[in-house]
């Protein structure tokens, strides 16, 4: 999908290509394409339009989309009124490597947050997410285990 939706040649060549390919279907009308082009990025739009209602509504449960939050204790930076930077970090190829879908991303979140709070989040690619999820849940379960072991 995301190589049709970038496909920027005059007679959507790769879109053509695609089709045949994956789908075996031959012989798409120039009228066709453009619609599946369009499909693509009405898909796309709101698959990230979903995402970023999903990291703003994690900011509002931690007090980081400038209403303050129901976080305990605030920060003396947030008492005086100047935000945090926040930095929201996203792993996996469909960020990483789908120019459209991390634009229309950014996009959301900046409109659902306001264009002053999303100046201070800030979305970052992270390499090997997977890595680092295991070790801190890793570490978050030992933690918690030991705990535990003292309530006995």
């Amino acid at each position: 999908m995301a190589a049709m939706h970038e496909d920027d040649t005059s007679d959507l060549r790769e879109v053509a290509k695609i089709l045949k390919e994956t789908l075996g279907i031959s012989d798409v009308p120039l009228k066709v394409r453009r619609l599946i082009v369009r499909v693509c990025d009405v898909v796309t739009r709101r698959a990230a339009r979903l995402a970023a209602a999903g990291i703003v509504g994690i900011l509002k449960k931690i007090g980081r989309d400038g209403s303050g939050g129901i976080a305990s204790g605030r920060t003396k930076s947030e008492l005086s009124g100047k935000p945090r930077r926040t930095v929201v970090a996203i792993e996996g190829a469909l960020y990483a490597s789908y120019l459209m879908f991390r634009e229309y991303l950014n996009e959301a979140v900046a409109e659902i947050l306001g264009e002053d709070v999303a100046r201070h989040v800030v979305l970052k690619v992270l390499e090997d997410g997977s890595g680092i999820g295991a070790a801190l849940l890793a570490a978050s379960h030992s933690s918690y285990a030991v705990d535990q072991s003292r309530l006995l």
